[in-house]
């Protein structure tokens, strides 16, 4: 335990050095740092995505290095320091685990939640879906929602109802897509993927992932595709999508 108070200690105090002397650091605010925060989160998520512990290792202490930055910024206003943030996390873990800190009983990670979202209602939230972030990207948002609204008890029971509600969804899209009314197009499709994220949820399968796992595997078989090409003297432009698809296949055998 010494040994992490004392790296944190030192943490805090190349903190004040660097607000203290560096021109970098002591120009910057809170709205300068907001995007590279968000960035630095993505970078994590990527390592983690990846299974790179290394990568993972330096891009939490890059993110850590900001919480730090923001606490010093709050102190030199007196509204918050480093101490008063902890702190106050310390009481909400404590608040919100009655079941480790208090007599409550609970006999699943679902009651837990359950719980968690009960008590955030205590404390002045007016909707369970309050918490959700307004600013998280659309895909991670409906996963959200939908995980604060069954906390509460609203849900389907059992997947095959969720299922039939995807092909339900499904030919309501395809039914406006035959019609031609974009405006409805749209909306249908942003019922069917609403559905998606429900099932993938039902199955414990996270969306957000899947699609960043098959951009990813896109990208690479494009590149080799592209790579190939360029090997053989030719441009990508010069292939039909038939001589495309003879790389494609390569790279999906060799397994990218």
């Amino acid at each position: 335990m010494q040994e992490k108070l004392q790296a944190f200690e030192r943490l805090l105090g190349i903190m004040d050095e660097l607000r203290a002397k560096c021109p970098w650091d002591k120009k910057q605010t809170m709205e300068s740092l907001r995007h590279l925060t968000i960035e630095e989160v993505y970078e994590l998520a990527d390592a983690i995505l990846e299974n790179n512990q290394q990568e993972v290792k330096k891009e939490l202490g890059d993110i850590l290095l900001h919480i730090v930055f923001y606490c010093k910024m709050g102190s030199e206003t007196s509204d918050y320091d480093i101490t008063s943030v902890i702190n106050s996390l310390c009481e909400k873990l404590i608040h919100r685990h009655p079941h480790i800190y208090g007599d409550v009983v609970v006999g699943s990670e679902e009651e837990v939640s359950q719980n968690w979202e009960k008590l955030k209602l205590k404390e002045g939230n007016d909707s369970v879906l309050g918490g959700v972030p307004v600013s998280l990207p659309a895909l991670v948002k409906s996963m959200r929602i939908q995980e604060k609204a069954r906390a509460a008890g609203f849900d389907w029971e059992e997947p095959h109802q969720v299922w039939d509600k995807v092909k339900e969804e499904m030919d309501e899209f395809y039914e406006e897509v035959k019609n031609g009314n974009q405006k409805k197009m749209e909306a249908e499709l942003g019922d069917l993927m609403f559905s998606l994220v429900n099932y993938a949820r039902f199955l414990k399968l996270n969306p957000d992932e899947a699609l960043e796992r098959t951009n990813k595997k896109f990208i690479r078989r494009f590149q080799f595709m592209e790579g190939k090409v360029k090997d053989s003297g030719k441009k990508l432009e010069d292939l039909n999508l038939a001589e495309m698809d003879v790389y494609w296949n390569e790279a999906k055998a060799k397994g990218l």
